[in-house]
């Protein structure tokens, strides 16, 4: 028996399926490059998500590895449903004794984008119900539902008429590093740091200097991708509790990346002109196991240079809808002539959602990308440079 059981696991680890990442907008190519390098195939990018294929390994080390990734979804149903009934009843056909047990807990995230279905909260309930009534049907007994931490978490996308059903393999958002208890009034999302500073072609091992470092996110997060420490190291996530969960698997790919860490040659920097905000970030950072990697200053950037050499600098300034800011176009200024005369030979990259204080940075960006932080727009702008005219 334990043979067979032996090769009923190695079939399950080597058994392909479809997996759906999700990512924020604008980064759906750096995603599917991190997916290519973990092995998935069949890729197709999707708006804010990329579907490929992979097997039960892949989808542990999409969750463990990959910094771009917010949700990976595993899709067991795709339907159309005209009506609430029959959402109910396709619903109700699925049989949910494969991934659920009575005596274990489910919870339902539902996004509707359909005339029909206009209430997500109302799609939700339907479904749970015809979950509740299918297991009641046959067992006399009915799973709970568990919002904050259940046994399983179901994914239930509504388009029209056109509805997707899928396991939810994360959990909390995969920018839920669970380094960052500590925050300052308006902290950059994690996912959107790492994706930034891939966006950057940082090498890793050049300069890399966060002026404004608030709660220390983009450091962090570049501290972590060049000592090559999983995003998702300190964390659990919904997979574990699936019935098909492979320890031994999950052992082994966790062992891989942590025997992957290294020490970066690369100085990392984090400054900003909020004292508070520098104790933060020193404390994420030591909770991220990188604090020793970075070097913070409670500074004001418009008093400081950049050392000889070359690297990259990010930052994400102070505009009007975030946090009142007296003189913001002549701030704007000011980091425009700072890094002109003071940061040559690195490439600058700002983030704002104030576009027209960007414009007074006051120097000709060689990139514009458009992306959201949290629901506000934003521009990231890529400034590179150098002495002199170009």
């Amino acid at each position: 028996m334990r043979a067979q059981d032996e090769a009923l696991t190695l079939l399950q680890k080597m058994k392909k399926y479809d997996i759906i990442t999700k990512t924020l907008f604008g980064f759906e190519e750096l995603l599917a490059t991190e997916l290519r390098e973990l092995g998935a195939t069949n890729i197709e990018v999707l708006n804010r998500a990329i579907k490929c294929s992979g097997s039960q390994e892949l989808l542990y080390k999409i969750n463990l590895l990959s910094r771009t990734a917010l949700r990976v979804l595993v899709p067991i149903a795709t339907f159309a449903a005209s009506n609430e009934d029959k959402l109910y009843k396709k619903v109700r056909d699925i049989d949910w004794s494969t991934y659920l047990g009575v005596d274990q807990t489910f919870a339902i995230d539902a996004t509707t984008h359909s005339e029909i279905f206009n209430h997500s909260k109302y799609a939700a309930l339907k479904c749970k119900d015809a979950i509740a009534d299918q297991f009641r049907d046959k067992t006399g007994r009915r799973p709970s539902v568990n919002t904050e931490d259940p046994d399983l978490r179901i994914n239930v996308h509504i388009a029209d008429k056109l509805v997707n059903i899928a396991l939810d393999s994360s959990g909390e958002h995969l920018d839920r590093r669970s380094y960052r208890l500590s925050r300052t009034e308006a902290p950059i999302n994690e996912v959107l740091a790492a994706g930034i500073i891939l966006m950057t072609g940082w090498d890793g091992k050049s300069h890399f200097i966060d002026p404004m470092c608030g709660s220390g996110t983009f450091a962090i997060e570049a501290a972590m991708m060049a000592s090559h420490r999983p995003p998702g190291m300190f964390r659990h996530f919904a997979f574990e509790k699936w019935s098909d969960f492979d320890a031994r698997l999950w052992r082994k790919i966790r062992a891989e990346a942590e025997a992957n860490i290294c020490t970066p040659t690369s100085k990392i920097v984090a400054n900003d002109l909020d004292a508070h905000a520098v104790s933060m970030a020193r404390q994420n950072a030591a909770r991220a196991g990188v604090g020793k990697l970075i070097t913070f200053a409670n500074q004001d950037f418009l008093a400081t240079h950049s050392e000889a050499g070359a690297g990259v600098v990010v930052m994400n300034p102070p505009y009007g809808e975030r946090l009142q800011h007296d003189g913001l176009t002549a701030f704007y200024n000011e980091i425009g002539t700072r890094l002109k005369h003071f940061y040559e030979g690195f490439d600058a990259w700002i983030i704002s959602a104030d576009l027209r204080a960007l414009k007074f940075i006051g120097l000709r960006p060689s990139r514009k990308v458009a992306l959201f932080n949290g629901s506000l727009e934003c521009r990231l702008h890529k400034f590179e440079l150098y002495s002199g005219s170009k």
